[in-house]
């Protein structure tokens, strides 16, 4: 048995691999989109908390971060303090999960845009 083109398939294929560990785009794609509705969603009094939502793209994964050492309290307000009567706010979490289908498609088409390089004989 003979395969016409193996020597291209395994060169796609690892490209293919290293397409799919380097999705950087998808991922600063996804904190962008996430980021900028989670802004919008963030409780407010002064605003400044909203002010420190930011998307974080990594090799791996899409980080959506809130707060700064000068405005620490995004951990508390999102997550709660039930010992200083703070009642949980989880808005960057409710705002990830309503946007999962809108991420969920930007993956998606990471994934297909790295199995189209894919090829054989």
């Amino acid at each position: 048995m003979r395969v016409e083109g193996a020597r291209r398939l395994r060169a796609t294929l690892r490209k293919a691999g290293a397409d799919l560990d380097d999705m950087k785009d998808a991922h600063a794609a996804v904190a962008a989109m996430v980021a900028a509705a989670a802004r919008a969603a963030t409780p407010r009094r002064t605003g400044r908390l909203a002010a420190t939502v930011r998307g974080n793209r990594a090799l791996s994964r899409a980080t959506i971060l809130a707060g700064y050492a000068s405005v620490p309290y995004a951990g508390p307000i999102h997550w709660g303090w039930p010992r200083r009567n703070i009642t949980a706010q989880p808005w960057l979490a409710d705002t990830a999960a309503l946007l999962e289908p809108r991420w969920t498609a930007v993956y998606a088409d990471g994934v297909d845009r790295a199995i189209a390089n894919v090829k054989g004989a």
